[in-house]
């Protein structure tokens, strides 16, 4: 694989929120608007790129018995740092509206399944191209999540009020059912996307097993007596 497939799977093919469903908790708490979502962005984005790098560097030091343990080190480690600088720099609101989901970046399963699944397995370069796709195809997600959920509630975004006369604020877009809302439409459309692009291309669209009726047991409640 090139490095510009590496790049670009992360931003759409292999997406981590649309397609993979990693990260949700950042994802549906911090995208109240536009500039929390950049900012949670660009935090992973750091950390995957740090973590990628180092990872990559010891992967045939580190025992592979205590791989994830070590793997988590790293990634605190570059959580910490982006922690001290945000306190340092970033702007209160920001800073306050992030608060604990950034020291739960050393959780989120997008650092932690790159790591393990990339990094551990592939070159310094290959592995930064990767980090960069999967974290900018994360930023943009939230951006746009963040984007709509600002937008729709009181018509604003960046905190620029684009529509003046929208006085009176649409909270349910701010609140956690706003975003499960929001989100199952950005995961509608991407599926049909993905499917008109199979029948277009004359390919036999398969959903992702995740969303499959092949990993759902619901219907077979009703075999229950």
């Amino acid at each position: 694989m090139s490095l510009t497939s590496d790049f670009t799977k992360g931003i759409w093919k292999e997406n981590p929120v649309l397609v993979l469903l990693l990260g949700m908790c950042p994802t549906l708490g911090v995208t109240s608007n536009a500039v929390n979502g950049l900012g949670m962005g660009v935090a992973t984005l750091f950390v995957l790129i740090g973590s990628n790098i180092v990872i990559s560097i010891l992967k045939n030091v580190i025992p592979k018995k205590i791989r994830i343990p070590c793997y988590i080190v790293v990634i605190a480690t570059f959580v910490t740092i982006v922690k001290n600088l945000m306190d340092a720099y970033a702007p209160a609101a920001i800073n306050e509206a992030l608060g604990l989901f950034i020291p739960l970046i050393v959780v989120n399963c997008i650092v932690l399944g790159r790591a393990e699944a990339f990094a551990a397995k592939n070159s310094i370069i290959r592995s930064i191209a990767d980090a960069l796709g999967m974290g900018i195809g994360f930023t943009l997600t939230l951006v746009a999540l963040g984007a709509s959920r600002e937008f729709l509630c009181n018509g604003s975004l960046f905190d620029i009020h684009i529509i003046t006369a929208w006085n009176t604020p649409f909270l349910l877009m701010i609140f956690a059912p706003g975003a499960f809302i929001i989100l199952g439409i950005f995961l509608a459309i991407m599926n049909k996307l993905e499917r008109h692009s199979a029948i277009k291309n004359g390919r036999i669209y398969t959903a992702p097993e995740h969303l499959s009726c092949s990993a759902c047991r619901i219907c077979d409640m009703n075999n229950i007596e």
